[in-house]
């Protein structure tokens, strides 16, 4: 975003933050700071209140100082574990998040969308399914490593669907964002476009790395129960589990589509992985 003339601002998040240097002279916000999911943290509780006060009371800190300099328009990119875990998504799905960061970034969404609406700043929400691309970590990191080493997965009964975005089309999400003006404040689901099942990707994965993909049979039930013997199922779970979003409506409300196939997405995610050491 920088180069497209956009500036970064970098610095704690919370309750407290100053942001009157930040937000001086500022016309859009873009808000894509928050307190990351963390899958088995050592303190639970703890954790739970740094969401709070990082992904909850952060936001309100940032969007109650945009709205009283004048900011015209803030952008927040939340997620999709606001509305659930499984299942299908769009803009208008009852929101039921099932673990404290997606109850976190909900109350983040709805104190928001208060603000907007007591001050007339226009608020647009994205709720991107997982995000992957260069500098990914996590579960995605560890599927490309477990891909690149030719291990045989045993994940061939899973016939699931599951949305991505690629960073690159966020990139191009926020930036048709900052381009084109908003009647009314929304929410809206956004992603690489069709669904893919896990072993769908983890063979489009191989091919990015220049590796054979292999599979073994599991039945589901099994693998599942097994998983929950080694505390390993919600790993697992998502894996197998469906998670579709529906981004047609921001598509059709921001006149956007993908620059970037998800083929095209894994290719330079697996370039990055080959390049580190």
């Amino acid at each position: 975003m920088c180069s497209l003339g956009h500036m970064a601002v970098i610095g704690d998040l919370g309750p407290d933050t100053d942001w009157s240097d930040g937000l001086f002279g500022v016309d859009t916000v873009v808000h894509l700071a928050n307190r990351v999911h963390v899958m088995q943290a050592r303190d639970p509780l703890a954790e739970i209140d740094c969401y709070h006060q990082v992904n909850v009371e952060g936001t309100r800190r940032l969007a109650q100082s945009a709205a009283a300099i004048g900011v015209r328009k803030f952008i927040f990119v939340s997620s999709v574990k606001a509305l659930g875990e499984r299942g299908v998504f769009d803009a208008t799905t009852m929101a039921s998040p099932e673990d404290a960061y997606g109850r976190s970034k909900l109350a983040a969404e709805n104190i928001l969308m208060e603000i907007a609406d007591r001050s007339g700043m226009r608020a647009v929400i994205l709720c991107p399914p997982l995000i992957y691309g260069p500098g990914v970590g996590a579960n995605f990191l560890r599927l490309l490593s477990l891909v690149d080493r030719g291990i045989p997965l045993p994940l061939a009964a899973v016939n699931n669907r599951r949305s991505l975005l690629y960073v690159g089309n966020l990139v191009s999400v926020i930036a048709r964002c900052l381009e084109m003006e908003t009647s009314s404040n929304g929410r809206y689901c956004i992603s690489d476009g069709a669904a893919v099942s896990t072993p769908e990707l983890i063979r489009v994965m191989a091919q990015a790395l220049d590796r054979s993909c292999r599979f073994w049979f599991i039945p589901l039930p099994v693998l599942l129960t097994l998983a929950g013997f080694l505390g390993k199922q919600q790993e697992i779970r998502r894996l197998t589990d469906s998670l579709v979003v529906d981004d047609a409506p921001f598509r059709n409300a921001f006149c956007w589509e993908p620059p970037y196939s998800m083929r095209d997405g894994l290719l330079a995610t697996a370039q990055w992985y080959r390049s580190c050491p």
